[in-house]
């Protein structure tokens, strides 16, 4: 059963610094594209951030690329995503997502995530 756990978020203020942490467990990691996917207040949901099987290759959202970093560690089932430079903008649900796929493609539409954490919360204030 595909578990996965984020912790992290919080309240900061506009130019701070966040690292959202996800572990994942019941499902071996490395054949599954991890992702961060937020919904805003009031706003649809949106991919931010997904990253290959060992991490080689990512993809960025236009409005993250230059300032949020997703990593992944395979051998402690862990994926993170730093934020810096936030914004209020980036206030949001954050979840940690993840999709097997047998290809290393990383941008993948919203739509096709099929396995989801509850949620951290980041609010960025101005």
């Amino acid at each position: 059963q595909v578990q996965l756990v984020e912790s992290g978020g919080g309240l900061v203020q506009a130019g701070a610094s966040l690292r959202l942490s996800c572990a994942a467990s019941g499902f071996m990691v490395s054949r599954y594209i991890m992702g961060w996917i937020r919904r805003p207040p009031g706003k649809e949901r949106e991919v931010v951030a997904s990253i290959g099987w060992i991490g080689d290759s990512t993809w960025y959202s236009d409005s993250v690329e230059g300032r949020f970093t997703i990593t992944r560690d395979n051998a402690e089932n862990m994926v993170y995503l730093q934020m810096n430079s936030l914004k209020p903008e980036d206030t949001a649900v954050y979840y940690c997502a993840t999709v097997r796929r047998d290809s290393n493609v990383v941008a993948v539409p919203i739509e096709q995530w099929p396995f989801w954490g509850q949620g951290t919360q980041v609010i960025v204030s101005s």
